[in-house]
């Protein structure tokens, strides 16, 4: 995992605990990083099968 990857998974096991779903909007304001950044990190993680979107319950599943 890269920094970025590790900094974005952190931010969503830390906004899990709280019940939240960071959007991208979020996402964008904790990194400082560009959409396209972000989406290839999230990418790269689920690649990596350490991030997960569960379509049913549209949350993020670690």
């Amino acid at each position: 995992m890269t920094d970025f990857e590790r900094k974005l998974y952190q931010i969503f096991v830390n906004m899990q605990l709280y019940g939240k779903n960071p959007t991208l909007d979020d996402l964008k304001r904790k990194t400082g990083k560009s959409e396209e950044d972000i989406r290839a990190a999230v990418k790269s993680l689920m690649m990596k099968g350490e991030l997960k979107w569960d379509k049913i319950k549209q949350v993020w599943t670690l």
